[in-house]
């Protein structure tokens, strides 16, 4: 059975036709048989024609693209993507900066690139934290507002009316326990 070495190339749509020329050309250099390509934003939007690429391989196929930022929108999207190749027994070649987990050393470059993602995701919690902590203490901070409390009134008024719980947790919007809850404090 062959492998297939499948491209993927992808340009916004501020990005030139050259842009995506370029791509298409330098995957066909490097020996890509089918190549998935589309122009979206890499801010928005469902990348469907990655998906479909990602669909298409199979074990022992190697996906190709000209850079890192053709593939992923950000290191922890590269890491998901990573994952469902290496679930598939996929590799990947990053011709930009010559990255290919076939290798060891293109193993080791990924597992730094995740690395550094998750350093980041904890980083980014832990300001998160230390700001709510801050806020608290300051009396600034309040949490989000209890939906369900401030409906209370409208689920007692329906009660009376003699609306079934069920049909309150539709007309008011809030979850069933919640009704439940309001009512038997009511009581």
């Amino acid at each position: 059975m062959s492998h297939a070495i499948v491209g993927y190339a992808r340009t916004s749509t501020t990005d030139q036709k050259a842009g995506l020329e370029a791509q298409l050309r330098d995957l066909r250099g490097a020996g890509c048989t089918k190549i998935f390509q589309e122009e979206i934003s890499s801010v928005g939007g469902k990348r469907q024609e990655l998906e479909r690429a990602l669909d298409y391989v199979r074990e022992g196929d190697v996906l190709v693209v000209t850079k890192l930022d053709r593939l992923a929108r950000s290191v922890a999207d590269l890491v998901a993507i990573t994952g469902r190749l290496r679930e598939k027994g996929v590799e990947l070649k990053v011709l930009g900066i010559n990255l290919d987990t076939s290798s060891p050393t293109g193993k080791l470059m990924l597992n730094l690139l995740g690395s550094i993602a998750e350093f980041e995701r904890e980083l980014m919690l832990e300001r998160q934290r230390e700001g709510i902590a801050k806020a608290k203490a300051e009396g600034k901070y309040k949490g989000r507002a209890p939906t369900a409390r401030s409906k209370a009134e409208d689920v007692i008024r329906l009660r009376r009316e003699g609306m079934a719980p069920m049909e309150i947790v539709k007309a008011v919007g809030i979850s069933r326990a919640s009704v439940f809850r309001i009512l038997k404090e009511a009581a």
